[in-house]
């Protein structure tokens, strides 16, 4: 019987560094950074805080549009999944680094201006000119009488 398993890590918090973009030697973008996230509770009366630091590591896309959005201070929701590295030192010892690999990044304040990161337009219109496949027949499946049934729109046309 084959057991099952999940590696998910969901942070949101708050960028500790600017990103650092790479790229590896067959061309494919890497960025990392580091990002901090806090708790705080009561202990005997007292608000208590504490603060937990993490590296964050993005691939591809991601890695350049996390290097052209994200800043020091920027907040952001994270998901991916947890890696740890391990490596060998010039003296000989053995080290090892715990790292989330993220897939999904969301900006939720703090990034560059969009105009410092490198956009000509608002997001939204980036791609406009960007050729969009359609399903044809579409219409078919849309009776846009009885969608329009009941509101101010007028399918007739005007003489």
């Amino acid at each position: 019987m084959a057991t099952r398993s999940v590696n998910k890590v969901i942070l949101l918090g708050n960028l500790t560094r600017d990103p650092e973009l790479r790229y590896t030697p067959q061309g494919t973008a890497v960025a990392d950074f580091g990002l901090a996230t806090n708790r705080d509770w009561i202990s005997n009366g007292e608000r208590q805080e504490s603060v937990e630091f993490h590296n964050i590591v993005v691939w591809a896309k991601l890695a350049e549009l996390c290097d052209q959005l994200l800043q020091k201070g920027s907040k952001v929701y994270v998901e991916g999944r947890l890696q740890t590295r391990d490596w060998v030192t010039e003296s000989g010892e053995k080290r090892y680094k715990t790292e989330v690999v993220a897939n999904e990044m969301v900006l939720l304040g703090g990034g560059k201006p969009w105009e410092e990161s490198g956009g000509k337009s608002s997001p939204s219109t980036e791609n406009e000119n960007e050729e969009v496949p359609v399903e044809e027949d579409i219409s078919e499946d849309i009776d846009l009488e009885e969608l329009l049934e009941g509101t101010d729109f007028d399918l007739e046309e005007e003489e």
